[in-house]
């Protein structure tokens, strides 16, 4: 079954999160375990930048990926929508943090290589050992999430398997086109979003990550022209 893996990724999602809701965490060990969090994010962002081949596709990928995320405004999109969905959470009380959650757990899950070279492998080959791993990661990191901002996190499976499942179904037109180097340089790209979102967290200033993600789109572009 194609979607099988991206069934079980998205269901680890709502699983640890059912849990981090449930696991009781006084605010104190709540913002201490938010720190920790916004610490291995940045670890996990700064070593997926630094796979890059080509330093000059990223920062021209930020910069024309960014303008076009000002221009489209996808960030208060994104708020917006994420918000609309979190406060018809029942007791939830704290939609902006929701949203938050919200936002922060879909990019994380969704960007990396992982999303799409296991969504490539259960589409081409019926595989799903990538998603596997990645859906323990997902599930595991899922509980502090969620204990940190809420039900939000738990509603990051729906793009999740939205995003693999298309990924997954589509891989055998989008596989011949989308080569080593561009999932190269997309994860590297991917990885300084990852980065924002944890200097986010620790709150060390406010970067519109949403705004940044056409970046994506832009790196695959740009390393198909350059030859990748």
């Amino acid at each position: 079954m194609v979607l099988w893996g991206t069934i079980v990724n998205a269901a680890a999602i709502l699983l640890g999160s059912t849990v981090g809701w449930l696991l009781p965490m006084p605010e104190g060990i709540r913002q201490t375990v938010l720190q920790g969090l916004g610490l291995a994010v940045i670890a996990i962002g700064v070593s997926m930048g630094l796979g890059t081949n080509n330093m000059l596709i990223v920062i021209a990928s930020l910069t024309i990926g960014g303008v076009m995320g000002e221009i489209l405004k996808v960030e208060d999109r994104l708020n917006r929508f994420g918000m609309m969905l979190t406060k018809k959470i029942p007791g939830n009380g704290h939609e902006n943090r929701a949203a938050q959650g919200f936002l922060t757990a879909t990019l994380v899950y969704c960007v990396g290589a992982m999303a799409v070279l296991g969504s490539f492998e259960s589409g081409l080959t019926g595989q799903h050992d990538i998603l596997y791993a990645k859906s323990m990661l997902d599930g595991i990191s899922s509980i502090f999430f969620t204990a940190s901002f809420g039900l939000g996190t738990a509603l990051s499976a729906i793009p999740v398997f939205l995003y693999q499942g298309a990924l997954a179904l589509l891989a055998g037109s989008i596989e011949p086109y989308l080569t080593e180097a561009m999932v190269t340089e997309i994860t590297a790209v991917g990885g300084l979003l990852i980065l924002g979102i944890g200097i986010n967290i620790l709150g060390m200033a406010k970067i519109a990550v949403g705004n940044l993600l056409p970046s994506l789109l832009v790196a695959a572009v740009l390393t198909l022209i350059v030859g990748g």
